[in-house]
């Protein structure tokens, strides 16, 4: 393999995860460095609702260990919007808000959309120019995670090649599952989890999957998130796949 394949899920907080990821009495305050500790990745949500200051990004980055890696939830106020290509002042206050203080713990800047917005090539394209290679001289990764039909198209994934982005490969009952072209990392969320499935996933799930990674990680970097479904079962999901990897 050419790349590193990092395991995680979105956030770190969540109340049914309290004795069943996080130990009975673990400190909140702790929790983000437990996590960190059994998993290799997470998506940061709260970036999705609001800004962040740069202090809090700092602390994120010291409460984890070398190698891990945080995706970055943008801005909604970038993405659900009727025209994309006028999310320029949004795209530039989101990037700027402090992302660099994350360090070499930054990873891939997830960009979702909403599942009623259609695929717009001149807009879309629009769009794609405004999102920045790098900020404060440090480069940038875009994902993009996109869950209409409209946007399987050859005129879309070539957009997104061509903009080096990767196309989020979404494991999802009703969302599309869009193969993107290699722009040297993946994305992908897995979304189907199971609460009667002590680990989400059942075996043969998790091996097909972790045969994915293994195979996309001989293009690049991959990163891959157990979200949604049985949310309580997600952390379980991560590091029996983690397991299996290392095995």
């Amino acid at each position: 393999m050419s790349g590193r394949i990092r395991v995680g899920i979105g956030g770190w907080t969540f109340e049914p995860w309290r004795g069943a990821f996080y130990p009975e009495g673990l400190r909140q305050k702790d929790e983000l460095a437990y996590a960190g500790a059994h998993l290799t990745a997470t998506e940061i949500n709260a970036t999705y609702y609001s800004t962040q200051k740069p202090a809090t990004f700092a602390h994120w980055a010291g409460a984890v260990p070398d190698g891990f890696r945080f995706a970055v939830k943008a801005s909604r106020f970038c993405t659900n919007r009727r025209v994309l290509a006028e999310a320029g002042e949004s795209v530039a206050k989101f990037v700027h808000q402090g992302l660099v203080e994350l360090g070499d713990r930054l990873g891939p800047i997830l960009w979702q959309f909403m599942p009623t917005k259609k695929f717009d090539a001149d807009d879309f394209g629009a769009f794609l120019k405004l999102l920045p290679d790098r900020v404060d001289g440090v480069p940038l990764r875009h994902a993009l995670e996109v869950r209409h039909e409209s946007f399987d198209d050859p005129a879309f994934l070539t957009l997104a090649r061509d903009a080096g982005a990767a196309v989020v490969l979404a494991d999802h009952p009703e969302y599309p599952a869009i193969h993107g072209h290699d722009v040297g990392f993946s994305y992908l969320r897995l979304m189907r989890s199971r609460e009667e499935e002590a680990t989400g996933y059942g075996p043969a799930d998790l091996e097909r999957w972790t045969s994915v990674l293994r195979d996309r990680a001989k293009a690049g970097d991959v990163f891959a998130f157990f979200i949604s479904g049985a949310k309580i079962r997600n952390p379980a999901a991560a590091m029996a796949m983690i397991e299996r990897l290392g095995a």
